[in-house]
């Protein structure tokens, strides 16, 4: 998904740097494909917001459980857990500035369309 998001804002920047050139017809149609895309990208994040949740408050129950019990078995799944949890808040960070990015190209190309 990140590689699909990077190469999506990669392609609305080409598009959006040469302002003005779009016809308006083209530029409604790529309004279009755009607000589809950022459904899509909005429906991942969600998701990811939501593993990404459940995989932290797994990660402080098992810690809470370390604490109070002092095994260490749980010790092991909190490392565990945490090596999980890094890379879904990278992700999720790369998903929520992507969609924000692309909030940003859509102000853009309504800006072109209603002139």
């Amino acid at each position: 998904m990140e590689k699909r998001i990077k190469s999506y804002l990669a392609y609305m920047e080409k598009l959006t740097s040469r302002e003005g050139a779009l016809p308006d017809g083209d530029a409604a149609e790529i309004m279009k494909d755009l607000l589809i895309q950022i459904r899509f990208f909005q429906h991942e994040r969600f998701v990811h917001l939501i593993v990404t949740a459940v995989f932290a408050i797994l990660t402080m129950l098992v810690f809470l459980g370390c604490v109070l019990t002092s095994r260490q078995g749980l010790y092991m799944i909190v490392a565990l857990l945490l090596v999980l949890l890094i890379p879904y808040i990278r992700h999720y960070y790369i998903l929520e500035n992507g969609v924000q990015k692309l909030y940003e190209y859509y102000d853009i190309l309504k800006g072109t369309c209603s002139k």
